[in-house]
């Protein structure tokens, strides 16, 4: 697994020891198998970002802190220009720019996401956090498939959402994709 993942593992583990919370009892709350909680813990699969809103959620901090590691600092605006924002390459399927990475207290977290180009027959990797989600086709054509249903996006196309639905995409036509996810709280 990348750099980026065992860092983002070593801050949950550093969360939950804080907190004297057991393994056992923190996988029971979140209601996944223990030895799941322990492969993300240890940096030795994908984290789902789902089970990274539970742990901010949980421990009552950010997002992007556990993500980068900064706690944010801004209260009044964030200016992110034109291909910047902290990068989050936390999973193949996608790699995410978080666009608002260090303003304190937000209510929702928007993301530039890059899908890279697929084979048409490769499989979506599916998700599902609290919240509601916003996403606006920026660039190529995305499927989107939440709960069952199945949705083609073209640029300048949108779709909103419940999140807590199973969801995932993947970039068709043989090229990548570019959207913006807001994720609302």
């Amino acid at each position: 697994m990348s750099e980026q993942i065992k860092l983002i593992a070593s801050r949950i583990k550093d969360l939950r020891e804080i907190s004297e919370i057991s393994i056992q009892t923190l996988a029971a709350e979140l209601k996944i198998p223990e030895e799941t909680y322990r492969a993300y813990e240890s940096g030795d699969t994908d984290i789902p970002v789902s089970f990274l809103y539970q742990i901010a959620n949980k421990f009552k901090v950010e997002l992007s802190a556990i993500l980068t590691g900064d706690a944010p600092k801004l209260h009044t605006y964030q200016v992110v220009r034109k291909g910047k924002g902290a990068s989050v390459e936390r999973r193949e399927a996608y790699k995410y720019h978080n666009l608002a990475n260090n303003f304190i207290g937000k209510k929702a977290e928007p993301f530039i996401v890059t899908v890279p180009a697929q084979a048409e027959n490769s499989r979506i990797h599916f998700n599902s956090h609290q919240g509601q989600e916003f996403n606006y086709v920026l660039e190529g054509t995305v499927e989107i498939i939440i709960n069952g249903h199945e949705l083609i996006l073209e640029e300048g196309d949108s779709v909103y959402f419940d999140s807590s639905a199973n969801h995932g995409m993947k970039a068709l036509n043989g090229k990548q994709a570019k959207f913006l996810a807001i994720i609302l709280k």
